[in-house]
Parts: structure tokens; C-alpha cells; sequence
């Protein structure tokens, strides 16, 4: 049992998604399995129940949790306490991002940042990704958790975390009007449509009215993400909108996908202006990628 193998189950306890935690901890989901059954082994206890739907701790998994969030707490403050630079680093790091990417990509990235730099201070600031480019360029933050955009600047270091699928969804329970244009066969050309009002989800959502060769109603243009689905799950219209943001919402199952229609996903990753790389506490963050 080592520190590395911890900090993964540990991860994987919290996404319960061996793609995801595979993703943020740059390990193949093959690597990540072998790790998770020597943890096994080695207890002689199952940890995860999984299918080709879900994983779910089981009562070993969740007892296993304080146990070894102890001993990484431990490990990382050791191992501060024998690096004095690490330790005396100071200073203020302020971070945008949506208020999804605060708890599905955030917390994994401020763990290890802050075990590591304990005396500096963050700042969150949460809101529209497509709002998150211009707040970096224009110096209002110091790095954000962002989607891609089509045209990055030249301005800007971008460090993928994450690949980011993204679904049209429906209520789970339409009402008439939208039911008469869902049977036999959705109407996209006459169905209402909820979108983002700008960046990069927009940008796939137009792409992929561009390729059904249609332009249909848009009932709302949403900043951010999150209310697109709410105002599906409410009989609105049809949204589209990215996986983990229907995934994570309260309104999840009140609204359903349609499979077979593809969107392109989008990465998901961290941005920084390149003239600041050299700044102290920016260096710091970026060493851990």
C-alpha cells in the first residue's frame, strides 16, 4: 500500500467514475483497476461495487476513507515540514470557475495545492465559464477552470484536465405541445430550444444545428450551464448542454438524453496568462501538472 494508491482510491471514492478519477490523475482506467484490486487484496475486502453502470463504495470502501485520507495528510505535511521553501511560500491565488467545475475538478487540484503551499490564500470566484478567457486576460483572476475555446489566444497556457461530453436532453415528463413535436420522430426544426448564450458549449450547440440543417426557436440563451437543465427538467423545451452539468444537477432525473444524437465534447482544462508563469505562487500551481 503506498501514497500513490491512496490518493487514487481516494479520488475514485469521491467521482465514483474510474474515467474520470483516470482522467485528473493521468492513469489508463486498465492501470487504475489493478490498483484498486491490489488495494483489495491487500485488505482482503471488496471496496467498490461496480457494473458497466455504476460504482458504489462498499462499507470497507467508506471505512478505508478517513483511515487513508490520515495517512496522505500526514505523508504531504511531513513532507512540507522537511521542504522549508515549500512551506514559507506566501501569497494570494485567485481562481474562476463555474460553480460545477468548483466541485467536480476543483477540489482534486486544491487538495494537493494546499497540502503542498499551506500559507497561501485562494480566492474563488464562480460564474459563466464562456466568462472565464477574459477575466484571465484581463487580469481579474489569476488562473480559471474553463472549457477550450474555439480560437485560443496566443496569450494564454492551457493545460487540459478533462474531456467534457455533452447531450440534448428533454423532460422526463413533457408536456403536450412538446410531446406532439417528440412523437414519431423529434421535429428539431419546430422544438424550442435552451442554450447557452455564449462559448464554447454554444459554439457545439450552433455546430450541431448547422449539421441537422435546421434553425429552430430558442426559447432561452442561458449564461452558465446549470439552469439550462432546470428549466428542461420544468417542461421549458429541449437543452443541450455538457454531461457533468446534467449529471451533477438536482433536476437530473427529471430530464433524459437522446442518445443517438452526437455532439462533440469539450476540454476542459486550466488557463493562465504565459507572462505570469515565472510568479511564484503561479509556478508553484503549475509544477503540480
Amino acid at each position: 500500500m503506498n501514497i500513490k494508491n491512496l490518493q487514487l482510491f481516494i479520488h475514485l471514492s469521491d467521482s465514483l467514475s474510474f474515467h474520470q478519477t483516470a482522467q485528473a490523475m493521468h492513469i489508463s482506467p486498465s492501470a487504475l483497476s489493478r490498483v484498486i484490486q491490489r488495494l483489495e487484496q491487500e485488505l482482503g475486502q471488496s471496496l467498490f461495487r461496480r457494473d458497466n453502470r455504476s460504482v458504489e463504495l462498499t462499507i470497507a470502501g467508506k471505512k478505508l476513507i478517513p483511515v487513508a485520507t490520515t495517512i496522505i495528510s500526514n505523508w504531504l505535511s511531513l513532507k512540507i515540514e522537511l521542504n522549508s521553501d515549500s512551506s514559507l511560500l506566501q501569497g494570494k491565488l485567485k481562481i474562476f470557475c463555474s460553480v460545477t467545475a468548483s466541485y467536480s475538478h476543483l477540489p482534486s487540484i486544491l487538495t494537493a495545492f494546499r497540502h503542498r503551499y499551506p500559507q497561501i490564500e485562494i480566492q474563488l470566484l464562480t460564474g459563466d465559464s464562456a466568462l472565464a478567457i477574459d477575466k484571465v486576460l484581463n487580469g481579474e483572476v489569476d488562473v480559471a477552470i474553463t472549457a477550450k475555446p474555439e480560437h485560443l489566444s496566443n496569450k494564454l497556457t492551457y493545460i487540459e484536465l478533462d474531456h467534457i461530453p455533452m447531450s440534448v436532453i428533454s423532460p422526463a415528463i413533457s408536456p403536450p405541445a412538446i410531446q406532439q413535436l417528440l412523437n414519431d420522430g423529434p421535429n428539431w426544426q419546430a422544438l424550442p430550444f435552451i442554450v447557452a448564450e455564449s462559448g464554447p458549449a454554444r459554439s457545439r450547440a450552433n455546430t450541431w444545428f448547422k449539421d441537422k440543417k435546421i434553425t429552430p426557436p430558442i426559447y432561452a440563451q442561458i449564461s452558465g450551464h446549470e439552469a439550462i437543465v432546470s428549466m428542461v427538467a420544468l417542461g421549458c423545451g429541449i437543452g443541450i448542454a455538457p454531461d457533468i452539468v446534467i449529471n451533477n444537477s438536482p433536476m437530473s432525473d427529471k430530464v433524459q438524453r437522446f442518445p443517438a444524437e452526437f455532439i462533440a465534447p469539450l476540454s476542459l482544462g486550466l488557463c493562465c496568462k504565459q507572462s505570469r508563469h515565472q510568479e511564484s505562487v503561479l509556478k508553484a500551481l503549475l509544477q503540480l501538472f
